[in-house]
């Protein structure tokens, strides 16, 4: 059993925060045990077991395996259904490809793996709402709490919708929420809007003629061209895209020719990007001025170009009602000061955006970096772990989205 730090000094208003936090040392160590296990998209054999037997010993009533692969749903019924309603809670359980450099007895036991977003952390909130949800019931309707394989770069959201996870659990809303370092302990963010962006995936084909580097005449040079395409890629946003509009064309990386060839002109080179948007039409723009601007650089040179753009995760885009409810249960937990309504999005992106097309919902930040540098180191980064102190409120806030979605009749 891996020993979990004491009892924080972090406070949260109403039963359910109360409740999770005599349990919070379990689920430390639940959550340490995801982390020192990590596994990647669609591979989390270990990890869906982990929650299933949690699961089961929480007492909910159905847990549904395989669905999108690795994926769970556990149902929770209400004292009552007399509502008719159907609440969704989703967490993400996939790791990423990266080596962790912590030195914590819960560090990574996988080599090139690593819980570096704080998935692990979103499992245990969720577990530790499904103990609480199970135990209490206190609410008219079913609780259905969505454990997710693959959002890093997988699109598992997507996977588990087309497994048919809402036609099987046809929820009337959706929610997600997400660690976030730069935000405070005790302080939960959200905008009845845009909160993340898409993200495309390019590359850029590049082909020349190649040759000796000293008789660079008799060669169409496919790096030259490639260098005045990133150069010239960056006016499509400062002079096609409005100013009012966001979005980001970031070309990080390139590959040409051989590293010990110093004289060898390459006939070919390969640019690789990302694309992010919030806007469909300004997404369209881009790829369009993309192919444009591609071909025309390299016509210019006698070259030629070609551009593969791939949609990979849509805009995560908040319903409003739905957004300004979260907000709503997150200020009975913590106070109307501690709730930042117009939290600015973040050019990274999300899959739970496939779940928001589909169904009304929100997607929250939590925050989790304290002053003293626990968990302030920013996602996906090698030191990165996620901040247990937070646990209990993560849990008590999706307890408080069902139990204050679908409310008992009568009071107890």
């Amino acid at each position: 059993m891996l020993s979990p730090r004491p009892a924080p000094a972090l406070k949260a208003n109403g039963r359910a925060f109360a409740q999770i936090s005599e349990f919070h040392p379990e689920i430390t160590a639940f959550r340490r045990d995801l982390h020192a296990h990590p596994e990647l998209g669609f591979e989390e054999v270990y990890t869906s077991a982990r929650v299933k037997e949690a699961l089961q010993r929480c007492g909910v009533d159905e847990v549904h395996a395989g669905i999108g692969k690795t994926g769970l749903v556990a149902v929770i019924k209400g004292q009552h259904n007399s509502s008719g309603k159907m609440i969704g809670l989703r967490a993400d359980m996939d790791a990423l490809p990266m080596t962790e450099h912590n030195d914590f007895p819960w560090k990574s036991s996988r080599a090139g793996m690593m819980h570096g977003c704080g998935h692990d952390g979103h499992v245990a909130m969720l577990v530790g709402a499904a103990r609480y949800l199970a135990a209490t019931r206190n609410f008219d309707g079913t609780a259905v709490l969505i454990f997710q394989p693959g959002e890093e770069g997988f699109a598992g959201a997507r996977v588990m919708i087309e497994d048919g996870l809402f036609d099987r659990f046809p929820v009337q809303a959706v929610y997600g929420m997400h660690n976030w370092p730069s935000m405070k302990p005790g302080t939960v963010g959200i905008n009845p809007g845009p909160m993340m962006a898409a993200a495309d995936r390019i590359t850029i084909e590049i082909t020349g003629r190649g040759g000796h580097g000293a008789h660079a005449y008799m060669t169409v040079d496919p790096v030259l061209v490639a260098g005045h395409i990133i150069t010239a890629v960056q006016s499509i946003v400062s002079r096609n895209v409005k100013p009012i509009d966001s979005a980001v064309i970031s070309l990080c990386a390139m590959q040409a020719g051989d590293m010990g060839a110093f004289s060898v002109v390459p006939g070919k080179a390969t640019l690789v990007g990302t694309v992010r948007t919030f806007n469909p039409d300004v997404q369209d723009l881009i790829e369009r001025r993309l192919n444009e601007l591609c071909t025309a650089v390299a016509l210019g040179f006698g070259a030629t170009a070609s551009v593969h753009y791939e949609r990979i995760y849509p805009a995560t885009i908040n319903s409003f009602d739905e957004a300004m409810f979260a907000a709503d249960v997150a200020e009975t937990l913590l106070g109307e000061d501690h709730v930042v309504r117009d939290m600015e999005p973040s050019m990274g992106a999300e899959d739970f955006s496939f779940m928001l097309q589909v169904k009304p919902g929100a997607y929250m930040r939590i925050g989790q970096g304290a002053e003293n540098g626990v968990g302030s180191c920013f996602l996906h980064n090698s030191r990165y772990d996620f901040n247990d102190d937070i646990l209990p409120l993560g849990a008590a806030l999706h307890a408080g989205l069902v139990e204050q979605s679908m409310p008992l009749s009568v009071p107890r």
